[in-house]
């Protein structure tokens, strides 16, 4: 995932998104470099249009989205009197 950030974060910078400067960012970032993971997200990303992939992608998430919460049902619950019968019940079948 760190590698997809540092290629966004390249194209977001209008960088080339290629191996060195890819490092360099996980490098700064203090973390490990995975180069055959790298390489593979750069051999990936040729010839895709980073912009037009990413408007797409905001288009799908935001058109499900109507900006209100989910309503909640209310349960219904049992009148409080119900409740003390069934325990009388329950403690006349123990006691007789």
């Amino acid at each position: 995932m760190k590698n997809i950030y540092a290629a966004l974060l390249l194209h977001k910078l209008g960088k080339e998104v290629n191996e060195e400067n890819m490092k360099k960012i996980v490098v700064a970032a203090g973390v490990e470099v995975d180069e055959s993971k790298i390489k593979s997200l750069v051999a990936s990303l040729k010839g895709v249009d980073i912009a037009k992939e990413l408007e797409s992608a905001s288009l799908v998430s935001s058109a499900p989205a109507t900006g209100e919460a989910p309503k909640e049902e209310k349960k219904t619950e049992k009148p409080k009197e119900e409740k003390k019968e069934a325990a009388a019940e329950g403690l006349s079948a123990l006691f007789g």
